[in-house]
């Protein structure tokens, strides 16, 4: 796990500065704490920020082969594999990425089809005079490009594109809307101009400054869903889930895995305790707050179960009071997920022990559990409904204009994903793969653990996890109002002390509650920061702070208050520094 970044001029501009690159290497230091690389060749520069995993001490990049050379931030986990695979090449190291240089040698732009993993990866070629960026089919790595003055420059992250004053700090009204009404944003365009994601799995070919060639990888299988019995759908789970979790555990450095009172890391768990000779650390998370849902009690009874050895913590309201400048500051490309408070303080805690936790994010898209999921697919005169039909603003009365447009980008997922053959269930699931999964639950993980120097691990996101569940008939995903039908029946074979069909408690942060609790201290501030004050009313945000003990007006103020920490952050270019309210007053 790495941050890497990157300039490409185009032929009659001057070559990068050092000021660009020493600006680039500062603002993705926190990816890399255990050291630094660069490599500079007439108008192109690479570099990258380095976590060491695996080959600790030798594993330093940029890497070297011919007249190419590789940087990358993530993991390929089939990385033994694919040296097997290469009998007669010379590799330097032992680390995981450097395989892939080796196989664009070979293979050209297509090389990524061999790779297992999670990654963002730069390759370099002298004698073409090219840079080719691609990301993971997944988007679990990050990575942005942007057009700047003369060329093209690419980060890990948006903020170190804007770090280096090459790119300016320009918000886009359709994406801030998206952001308010969603908590997330769509499609390749970013809510900064000028600033855009690589999706995922892409492959951009870059030459003399320019993109010149697009490809994509798609993470999930083409077809309807396919026949096959309950047994043989059960076993083959089993098989698929050892293989990743087994590959996910590739490391030379310790690790762990976030546990919550959930199905998904439960599945996780199990499958780890019976790959460890030794106790799994697992850490989960739990809230001081009255009515607060907390996994705590599920969880240990679960590491109870498999012997491992449990560590929990308990988030306060102060805590979260105190950092969540920090926190917003580091959703750079924003994410309003309040799932945010408990990534960052799990990853605060694991970081005492550990580099490497796996968590069971991406367990809901692929194995249709969420609610949504099940009125999607009944018709509308049934009661059905497409997702996310209404934003967190609809009728509050709280913004300056009715959100126009919002909805766009999904809607544009959701016809991609209506390929021949496919279910509803289906549909709606490609759909969130598409965007929820990429800019939300997995921006979070990656921000939230990569700022305290760890990293998230996700082995249900995997090929073989994807082709043993996507193509499932629906009956085998949600049967008796329940999602995630076969999973639970694998867990209830293999870890029954998970109660994998009790009745689904929900997570939930209580940032409701604590904002009521403030609501008359923090509804002005938030109503005064200059980004609310060009969307909202201030008289109407005070009174939805003052309101938001109820659970529409709760989410909302926090989407706002969100929003006014985040724009101080990244449009204003302030420092987060005190807790949130010092934050908001200064």
């Amino acid at each position: 796990m790495c941050g890497i970044a990157g300039v490409i001029m185009a032929p009659g501009s001057p070559p990068p500065s050092s000021a660009t690159l020493g600006a680039l290497t500062e603002a993705l230091a926190h990816r890399g704490p255990d050291g630094s690389g660069h490599f500079v060749v007439g108008r192109t520069a690479l570099l990258q920020t380095r976590l060491a995993i695996i080959d600790v001490a030798g594993g330093d990049q940029p890497f070297f082969a011919g007249s190419a050379t590789l940087v990358a931030n993530g993991e390929v986990y089939n990385y033994r594999e694919l040296r097997d695979a290469m009998p007669g090449v010379q590799f330097a190291t032992q680390c995981d990425c450097e395989p892939p240089l080796h196989l664009w040698q070979r293979d050209g732009a297509a090389y990524a089809k061999a790779l297992r993993g999670m990654y963002a990866i730069a390759i370099h070629e002298r004698a073409q005079h090219s840079v080719t960026l691609t990301r993971d089919p997944f988007g679990i790595k990050p990575l942005y490009v942007a057009h700047i003055p003369g060329g093209l420059a690419f980060a890990s992250e948006a903020q170190a594109l804007l770090a280096t004053g090459l790119v300016r700090r320009t918000l886009r009204p359709a994406a801030r809307e998206e952001l308010l009404q969603m908590q997330f944003t769509t499609g390749a365009e970013t809510i900064f101009g000028g600033i855009e994601r690589l999706l995922p799995g892409e492959t951009l070919r870059i030459a003399d400054g320019h993109i010149v060639d697009r490809s994509r990888i798609a993470a999930l299988p083409e077809g309807g869903p396919e026949t096959i019995t309950e047994d043989a759908a059960l076993s083959r789970l089993d098989d698929a889930l050892m293989e990743s979790v087994d590959l996910h555990q590739r490391s030379d450095v310790p690790y762990g895995m976030f546990l919550s009172g959930g199905v998904d890391s439960a599945a996780v768990l199990t499958v780890m305790a019976r790959l460890n000779n030794r106790p799994v650390l697992a850490f989960t998370a739990g809230f001081a707050a009255p009515g607060a849902a907390d996994e705590r009690e599920g969880a240990a009874a679960v590491a109870r179960a498999v012997g491992a050895r449990h560590e929990t913590m308990e988030i306060t309201e102060a805590m979260v009071w105190r950092d969540l400048p920090r926190i917003v500051a580091a959703m750079d490309d924003p994410a309003a997920d309040y799932a945010i408070i408990p990534s960052w303080f799990l990853a605060q805690r694991a970081r005492q022990e550990v580099k490497v936790v796996l968590c069971g994010e991406g367990g809901d898209e692929i194995f249709g559990g969420y609610g949504r999921y099940r009125s999607a697919m009944r018709s509308w005169w049934l009661g059905g409904r497409v997702m996310r039909a209404r934003g967190a603003f609809d009728k509050l009365d709280v913004l300056r204009a009715r959100p126009a447009g919002w909805r766009d980008g999904l809607a544009a997922s959701e016809a991609h994903a209506a390929m021949p053959g496919r279910s509803r269930l289906a549909v709606v699931q490609a759909t969130d793969m598409a965007d929820w999964l990429p800019h939300d639950l997995l921006l979070k993980l990656d921000r939230c653990l990569m700022a305290h120097g760890v990293e998230g691990r996700t082995p249900l996101l995997d090929p073989a996890v994807t082709a043993a569940a996507y193509r499932l008939p629906d009956g085998m995903k949600v049967r008796d109002g329940r999602g995630k039908w076969l999973l639970r029946q694998w867990l209830a074979r293999h870890m029954p002390a998970a109660r994998p069909f009790a009745p689904k408690q929900g997570f939930t942060v209580p940032v409701g509650a604590w904002i009521a609790g403030q609501g008359a201290r923090l509804g002005p501030l938030v109503a005064a920061q200059p980004g609310v004050a060009e969307v909202a009313d201030p008289a109407r945000v005070a009174a939805l702070f003052r309101a938001a003990g109820t659970r529409r007006e709760g989410f909302a103020a926090w989407m706002l208050l969100f929003y006014a920490l985040w724009h101080r952050a990244h449009i204003l270019g302030l420092p987060p520094e005190g807790d949130v309210f010092e934050a908001l007053a200064s």
